[in-house]
């Protein structure tokens, strides 16, 4: 039985090298690069903004979530074990036609478990790197791991609707007009801003606090602390389209595929060697087919929607409409692999 093996055996020393490229520096540099490219002033046409969604399709944002169904049995069982097979493809069939009838039935609703969801999942997904490539300690109680999910998930759910409101609300629009919805011009205003970005320093500031005070490696936690106050400058000086597109490509979904690849026990083996080449083309062809098929909902999201926008902008909503109705069984199978990996 694998069950938990990342963490009660611990990632090898030699495996969490080249791990770093997708960890470390696959994120760290281009946001980095645009959070002080746009601090200074740089700007992009509106249509260049779209650009790191676009290449989402290809380079690891869809595909990331594409394997799945070989992810869960690897976590579970340590191999492509028949029944965890079905249990993924009955996950993904049944809770995703019932949230993509929600778009339909109740756009705006359906649109508020988006953001909810992403703001949980792209959270949770900080746990694996941080503590098993990263190497950080201060995570090892439960309450500082949730507070830690709370903190990452809100800096690109809920800072770039303190800093870009009206850019904000127009995406959000863009998701639900399709649909025949309208999102309310409440939770853009001045007062829920100012008291959303109180809460999320106050959360920041008291989270960080606390790993401190408890942290037996404290350059674990600097770099933690690092990477909260890197993202907090990028999705403050960033617009929200480029700035959400960038991190689901270069930030977050590579740090989901590395641990995707600690799973597999022959990317492992190649991991161990100090090969990251062999690891990601295994990744590369199991992901190929779901994402194709995934793309193929994209299409039929967009001919069934009732007022799709024929512009790029309309095309981009609907694409993150789909990646919405992938992301609830997406959540369900990480939060499982998170359950055998003893984070909760």
């Amino acid at each position: 039985m694998a069950i938990a093996r990342e963490e009660s055996a611990g990632l090898p020393a030699s495996a969490r090298r080249p791990l770093r490229v997708l960890v470390v520096w696959l994120p760290w540099i281009p946001v980095a690069t645009a959070a002080i490219a746009f601090a200074l002033g740089v700007d992009i046409p509106r249509e260049w903004r779209y650009v790191p969604l676009v290449v989402s399709v290809v380079a690891f944002g869809l595909p990331h979530g594409a394997v799945d169904w070989a992810a869960l049995p690897r976590a579970a069982t340590g191999r492509l074990a028949p029944r965890w097979l079905a249990v993924v493809g009955i996950l993904y069939l049944g809770l995703g036609a019932v949230y993509a009838a929600g778009w339909f039935l109740a756009p705006v609703a359906a649109a508020g478990v988006f953001l909810a969801l992403t703001w949980f999942h792209w959270g949770q997904g900080e746990l694996h790197p941080l503590r098993d490539v990263l190497g950080a300690d201060h995570l090892d109680a439960r309450w500082r791991r949730a507070l830690t999910v709370t903190v990452r998930g809100a800096l690109p759910m809920g800072v770039p609707l303190v800093a870009f409101p009206r850019r904000y609300r127009t995406v959000l629009d863009s998701f639900v007009a399709p649909f025949g919805g309208t999102v309310p011009a409440w939770p853009f205003g001045a007062d829920a801003r100012l008291a959303l970005a109180g809460a999320l320093v106050a959360l920041t500031i008291g989270t960080l606090a606390a790993g401190y005070r408890t942290s037996s490696n404290l350059r674990s936690w600097a770099l933690d602390a690092g990477e909260t106050a890197l993202l907090w400058a990028y999705f403050l000086a960033v617009p929200p389209v480029f700035a959400i597109g960038l991190y689901f490509c270069c930030w977050h979904a590579p740090r989901h595929v590395a641990r995707v690849l600690a799973l597999d026990d022959e990317s492992l083996d190649a991991l161990s060697r100090g090969s990251l080449v062999g690891p990601l083309a295994r990744f590369a062809r199991e992901a190929a087919v779901p994402s194709l098929v995934a793309l193929v909902g994209c299409a039929a999201l967009w001919r069934l929607a009732p007022s799709p926008d024929l512009t790029l902008e309309g095309a981009v909503a609907v694409y993150l409409v789909a990646i919405a109705v992938l992301t609830l069984p997406h959540v369900v199978v990480v939060t499982w692999m998170d359950r055998f990996a003893g984070y909760w």
